[in-house]
């Protein structure tokens, strides 16, 4: 097992230069720095396995170094040939696209803010989650159907670097999966633009082309998408921890923590403070990064 710290500047608002890389080198025995995508993220290698304590105290010291830079630093101690993961596993909403649906859905029936009220706390788990989705879902009774595709077509946008980290794993013989708390009606056509080979959601219950204000049962929440890592892995012949997994509320906390690598991404409080590693300053090519990919490597 290695030490690998991976630093990862937003392109967009800096750049990482040989003094800084060096200075967090020096924190550990022994590295070595490659470059994965020059003057933007470095990988600093060690042959030494940091304890959990350490590793804890190199993020506290590390975060110190870049308090006013749009810097993230992945702290992974892992065997180098277990870094580029078989398995994609990936929440939907404020993830894979920067919307939540349900919000954009109640935006519609004029109950936007309350909606989003709920959503908030039930993301950052002030709430339970499957009695906060059957709440703002019956506020949404009356709707029509085709309310979906207008909110697809005027107001969800993808997050950035989504295609290029679907398309890069899948060259690499990855399998990559769309796991949503949101409804399938939206995951279904959102896979498809991306890339991914499989999706599951929810499903909004609908009668004489209105929503009904009603989830089908069962819910798809947080232990369904634990349970949906362990059914795919299985299926595919791999393990857990042969994925990595990406989410930013607290109903991905379970599937983060079973997989091998598990990475909140923009992620609400509660949901950051308890991830092993998280991305604040960039975009979904980060992930990338973390399996160890250059540049260079990405495909679209």
């Amino acid at each position: 097992m290695n030490t690998i710290v991976t630093l990862i500047a937003n392109p967009d608002k800096g750049t990482l230069d040989d003094d800084a890389v060096a200075a967090v080198a020096a924190l550990l025995p022994e590295t070595e720095i490659v470059w994965l995508a020059e003057a933007h993220v470095a990988d600093i290698r060690s042959p030494v396995p940091l304890a959990d304590a350490d590793r804890t105290a190199l993020a506290a010291n590390i975060a110190g170094m870049f308090e006013e830079t749009p810097v993230d630093a992945a702290i992974q101690v892992i065997a180098p040939d277990a870094r580029r993961k078989k398995i994609l596993i990936a929440d939907m909403d404020s993830t894979m696209i920067q919307q939540e649906c349900v919000d954009e859905l109640a935006d519609e029936a004029g109950v936007g803010d309350y909606v989003a009220s709920i959503t908030a706390r039930a993301m950052n788990g002030e709430i339970g989650f499957e009695g906060a989705l059957r709440e703002r879902v019956g506020l949404l009774k009356d709707l029509p159907v085709s309310v979906v595709d207008h909110v697809i077509a005027t107001r969800i946008k993808l997050m950035p670097g989504g295609r290029e980290l679907v398309a890069t794993m899948k060259a690499n013989g990855a399998w990559c999966a769309l796991v949503s708390g949101g409804f399938v009606d939206f995951t279904s056509r959102i896979a498809e633009q991306i890339g991914f080979q499989e999706n599951r959601a929810n499903r909004l219950a609908q009668a004489d082309g209105k929503l009904t204000g009603e989830v089908v049962e069962p819910i798809l929440g947080r232990q369904a998408k634990a349970d949906a890592l362990m059914e795919i892995s299985g299926r595919l012949g791999l393990e857990p921890a042969d994925a990595i997994a990406v989410g930013d509320g607290a109903n991905d906390l379970s599937m983060l923590g079973l997989a091998g690598t598990g990475v909140a991404l923009h992620a609400k409080p509660a949901v950051a403070a308890q991830a092993d590693i998280r991305i604040d300053h960039n975009d979904l090519t980060a992930l990338l990064y973390i399996q160890g990919y250059r540049r260079d490597e990405f495909a679209r």
